[in-house]
């Protein structure tokens, strides 16, 4: 007699179990790939970013943005809704329900929270060394503003390892609480003065003036360094 052809309930137990195992190695591998591929596309921002801050120095003597409003200047410009107007006119954007390079694909707290904006602009670029050198707590982010005194770029002595832009949110590795390049966690997308984009652990920045890994109160500001 022939077999009936077709499968019986325990071989087709193993199939189910054998699928099983495979989504559940190949699904975390799928996810880290897609990942991967919004930290290519966050860190390409970035170097649009820098080429909009090279024209923008080459139209302004080689002197980096800053605010002219005191309130801008000293509370939240270097957020990323805060300088943002000021390199519009620089990077290409995208049509008027994108935010363009100025938000990273992995950011949806930035996309609700702060106007499409991921990346943060370093103080040190529009204040002096001096002025930063001064600034010894975090309330002096967003407190106490000073006037505003832009840098050039023949002030930095460590082009290469001075952060000029960066990740606000650690995106790629998201956690609670997240306090943003303030804290002493995550891990972060930073493009440095040089043009170079590296994706650093808080704990692979050099302390500020505050104690945190803050590139925006850098010991000696501008002339100072961020990574050792």
């Amino acid at each position: 007699m022939r077999k009936p052809v077709g499968f019986s309930l325990v071989e087709l137990m193993v199939v189910i179990a054998i699928i099983g195992i495979l989504a559940a190695i190949l699904l975390p591998a799928l996810s880290r790939a897609r990942e991967s591929a919004k930290r290519s596309s966050c860190a390409n921002n970035l170097r649009q970013l820098f080429l909009a801050f090279s024209m923008y120095l080459l139209e302004n003597k080689d002197t980096y943005p800053a605010a002219q409003d005191p309130y801008r200047s000293g509370y939240w410009f270097w957020m990323g809704r805060g300088w943002r107007e000021t390199m519009e006119s620089y990077v290409p954007r995208g049509d008027e329900n994108e935010a363009g390079v100025f938000l990273c694909p992995s950011d949806p707290r930035s996309e609700e929270r702060f106007d499409n904006t991921s990346y943060a602009y370093s103080m040190t670029f529009y204040h002096s060394p001096e002025q930063i050198d001064a600034m010894t707590s975090v309330t002096d982010n967003y407190s106490n503003p000073v006037p505003t005194l832009p840098q050039q770029a023949s002030q930095l002595q460590w082009p290469s390892k001075k952060i000029l832009l960066g990740e606000w949110y650690a995106n790629h590795a998201a956690f609670p609480n997240d306090k943003g390049w303030f804290g002493t966690t995550g891990k972060r997308l930073y493009m440095f003065a040089d043009g170079h984009v590296e994706y650093l652990d808080a704990t692979e920045i050099l302390p500020a003036n505050d104690g945190n890994p803050n590139p925006n109160i850098t010991h000696n500001g501008i002339r100072g360094r961020d990574v050792p």
